[in-house]
């Protein structure tokens, strides 16, 4: 096809809105998906995890520390690191960091990813499951189990959870947009909620 003819101005724009990715980022998802929008987002989705794995080894030694609290009642702290002090003070990074804090107040996480969520948990919740699934065998099984630690893990963990505002993206698919955009390596440190007369809830 003669792509740059056949894109409509409007889809690009519409794709920029929802992802924050260039214009000629956009551009070029949509000639890939032949104008398809749901493609180009699968396209842009799988090229910004790609640009996070190359990145995720480099050190982040900049961020911001912030503050959000809801109505009097909760209150949350979160880390959030880059490489650079530039990315820390670009406003779609600050406001990242205000979207974690407002997320994290609302749906309670435990964690901040599967790796933090201990060995033991983890066994437990497996074992329950089995006892659950006795009887199911091969892909059954495999497949039962792949769902249900997927839901685990959205319970507890900040990154596997769906966003509070967007619930078809989670938090990981807002880190790894942010880190395409901003070409750096970003990484959620760690959180700690309080609630109004209840223990403070830290990660680490």
């Amino acid at each position: 096809m003669s792509p740059v003819a056949t894109i409509d101005p409007a889809l690009i724009k519409r794709l920029r809105e929802q992802t924050g990715a260039g214009v000629m980022d956009c551009r070029r998802a949509l000639e890939t998906s032949q104008g398809e929008f749901d493609g180009a987002l699968r396209w842009l989705k799988a090229q910004g995890a790609a640009i996070a794995a190359k990145k995720a080894d480099r050190a982040t030694k900049a961020g911001a520390i912030a503050a959000y609290v809801h109505g009097g009642r909760i209150g949350v702290l979160v880390e959030v690191n880059s490489e650079t002090d530039f990315v820390a003070r670009n406003e779609r990074f600050q406001e990242f960091v205000h979207q974690l804090g407002l997320h994290i107040a609302a749906m309670n996480p435990a964690y901040v990813s599967p790796d933090d969520v201990p060995s033991e948990l983890v066994a437990d919740e497996l074992g329950q499951l089995q006892e659950s699934l006795e009887g199911a065998e091969g892909d059954a099984f495999v497949s039962a189990q792949k769902a249900h630690m997927e839901q685990f893990y959205a319970r507890l963990c900040l990154l596997n959870q769906p966003f509070v505002k967007d619930e078809s993206k989670t938090i990981q698919d807002l880190l790894t947009e942010l880190i395409a955009v901003t070409g750096e390596n970003i990484v959620v440190r760690r959180f700690i909620r309080y609630q109004l007369g209840a223990s403070a809830s830290p990660t680490s």
